[in-house]
């Protein structure tokens, strides 16, 4: 009986040795692969490149004052459109106490100087009706007291322009008013009623009014990178998205790229400036941030496939047809146009092909359309 049991014990430990081995060699055997493909499709291709920079007019004026002062009055607000020598604001003089007295000073000076003049001018004109002075004499008179009335005009009118900043001559032209230089809308006025104005000198650029642009005349202005800047020519057109305006994209034409770039954030970047043209019903303001997106090349209804099927040996370019189900064979292609997700193809692949998904490759993009799911694409529109 004991060894009956002992028998036993062996015979169940063999069974589950066995049983062990043949789950491991189950396990071990590998699974084949099954490998899915895709189809070539007909598309539009488009290489570009990316500048981002902002809409601005351009060009915009700095509208400055012709004298120093206070501003008094402002006639305009930050939105409204302008006309050439239409007032801005007006300012108030503050005359400076030295100045203001020596200009005075000077006009009584001269004040006197006439008054003496008139008197010789008097005498001299009764000894000449007596026949005591020759004419010549008097013409001496005359031209001194003309002198002196000339010096007494241009005292007074030196002391005007000192208290209020203009004179009676100047007629419609005056420095208290600060008038636009050009047609446009005012974009920015940096001061308010109070505000101490500078007039532009050697020393101080002067303070700004109010700035003037032409917002019907908007650019681009923008940046590239060093690595995209020689793939770019002045013509190129650009689709341009500003970020305060969806749904909608302006178009533009690049009309200059910087000779020399400027370091910034680390890089070396090469602004670029494009002509934006406007579209009906959208306003648009200065500064907005905008990404621009430059066409390199364009393509319209090309056979292509997807990048990721592409594999390359040495360099040379190549896909797997499936000529039997999951049977593949290595055909050379020749490539063309890409927008780096899908390439053109010019040769090696043709309509109707299926190519071989690499298990690097990632799913096919498009479902039901041909890729992935062994359909053959739309033919091609005639």
């Amino acid at each position: 009986m004991k060894r009956f049991f002992t028998y036993l014990f062996l015979a169940v430990l063999v069974l589950v040795i066995v049983g062990a081995f043949a789950v491991l060699y189950k396990k071990s055997q590998a699974h084949p692969v099954v490998f899915k493909t895709e189809a070539p499709e007909y598309t539009d291709l488009v290489k570009k490149t990316v500048a981002t920079g902002s809409i601005v007019p351009r060009q915009a004026v700095e509208v400055k004052p012709k004298i120093t002062g206070v501003l008094s009055e402002l006639y305009v607000d930050a939105g409204q459109i302008v006309k050439k020598d239409a007032p801005l604001g007006k300012i108030q003089i503050i005359p400076d106490a030295q100045g203001l007295n020596s200009a005075d000073a000077q006009a009584r000076s001269a004040q006197i100087t006439l008054d003496n003049a008139k008197r010789e001018l008097d005498r001299e004109e009764g000894l000449f009706k007596q026949g005591v002075v020759a004419e010549q004499e008097l013409f001496k008179f005359r031209t001194d007291y003309a002198l002196a009335k000339q010096q007494l005009e241009s005292a007074n009118s030196n002391l005007q322009l000192v208290r209020e900043g203009q004179t009676r001559t100047q007629g419609k032209v005056s420095n208290v008013i600060v008038t636009a230089t050009v047609d446009g809308m005012v974009i920015d006025v940096p001061v308010k009623v109070g505000y101490s104005l500078i007039q532009a000198n050697s020393f101080n650029p002067g303070t700004t009014v109010a700035t003037i642009a032409d917002m019907n005349d908007i650019i681009f202005d923008g940046r590239v990178d060093e690595a995209e800047v020689a793939k770019i020519q002045t013509g190129m057109k650009l689709s341009i998205k500003v970020g305060a305006i969806e749904n909608e994209k302006l178009d533009g034409t690049l009309e200059y790229i910087a000779p020399q770039g400027k370091l910034i954030d680390g890089a070396i970047q090469f602004e670029i400036k494009a002509k934006v043209q406007p579209k009906d019903g959208v306003l648009m303001r200065a500064n907005y941030s905008a990404n621009a997106d430059i066409v390199l090349g364009e393509k319209k209804h090309v056979l292509a496939v997807r990048e990721a099927v592409v594999q390359y040996d040495h360099d040379k370019p190549y896909v797997e047809v499936e000529t039997t189900p999951q049977n593949f064979v290595r055909r050379d292609v020749t490539l063309g146009l890409s927008d780096g997700i899908k390439v053109e193809v010019l040769a090696g692949v043709k309509d109707g092909d299926h190519l071989k998904i690499p298990e690097n490759a990632g799913p096919a993009k498009l479902e039901g359309s041909g890729a992935g799911s062994g359909k053959p694409p739309a033919p091609p529109k005639k």
